[in-house]
């Protein structure tokens, strides 16, 4: 599987394997069904109980009005995953891919609703031919949605070396310093982290600076440390602290 390079803020450069197209066909087949057997059991139930019910005295419009508010739903299946599941809706999610930011961080609603909107061309206008054809066509392998939206999907299942997780060992007794890291996602300390990594390694003083004003911003925290790199260890050791507390 050929791998999608993603180039952060920071000019970090992380490496994740882009989704197949197969794995895509195949999750959206399994989000077809699963609107499908919805749409059907709302139809049919409708129907069970259009007698026993006031909808039976409606005049036509009135009823497609009932039946259009019932199927919302499935018309907004996608959006409404993407958006709450974090770039994956239950197709995605059994195939073990999602969508991302071209950036490398999290795709915000706005995102998601444009490639949700772009699905009219890439999909159903075209009998997905469109997306398809962008999807082989691009270097990031994204259909029109995504080169809107700036979004790549990827797959979840890549190997990634222990020393690239965000795992670290913890003291038992450890004191959190920024409750605030539980803002940042699992994505975002991985970037983090591989920035240290680098400025360690480089000694780079400008992307230092600006790695810690970008922690700062998405936090909503200023550095109580007496360091910036003392800043950036404590919030990944926080964040560590934090999240293996759940």
């Amino acid at each position: 599987m050929t791998q999608l390079t993603i180039t952060t803020t920071q000019n970090v450069a992380i490496n994740f394997d882009h989704a197949s197209i197969g794995e895509r066909i195949l999750a959206f087949v399994l989000d077809m069904i699963i609107k499908a057997l919805y749409v059907t059991a709302v139809y049919f139930l409708m129907r069970v109980f259009e007698v026993n019910t006031p909808l039976s005295t409606l005049d036509y419009w009135s009823q497609t009005s009932v039946y259009l508010l019932l199927f919302l739903p499935a018309i907004f299946y996608t959006l409404f995953f993407e958006m709450f599941m974090q770039g994956q809706t239950p197709g995605k999610r059994a195939l073990k891919i999602k969508v991302i930011k071209v950036d490398g961080y999290q795709a915000t609603a706005g995102d998601f609703l444009i490639r949700w909107v772009f699905r009219l061309i890439d999909l159903m206008l075209s009998s997905g031919v469109i997306g398809v054809l962008s999807i082989m066509l691009t270097d990031k392998k994204q259909r029109l949605g995504d080169l809107v939206a700036g979004t790549a999907v990827i797959s979840t299942k890549q190997s990634v070396r222990f020393s690239q997780t965000i795992f670290q060992e913890m003291e038992v007794d450890y004191i959190p310093t920024y409750p605030q890291v539980i803002s940042l996602s699992d994505n975002d300390i991985r970037i983090v982290k591989e920035a240290l990594k680098n400025i360690r390694l480089t000694h780079d003083k400008v992307l230092l600076q600006q790695l810690t004003e970008k922690v700062e911003a998405v936090m909503g925290a200023p550095n109580k440390s007496e360091t910036q790199l003392k800043f950036i260890a404590t919030v990944l050791a926080d964040y560590n602290h934090y999240t293996q507390q759940m």
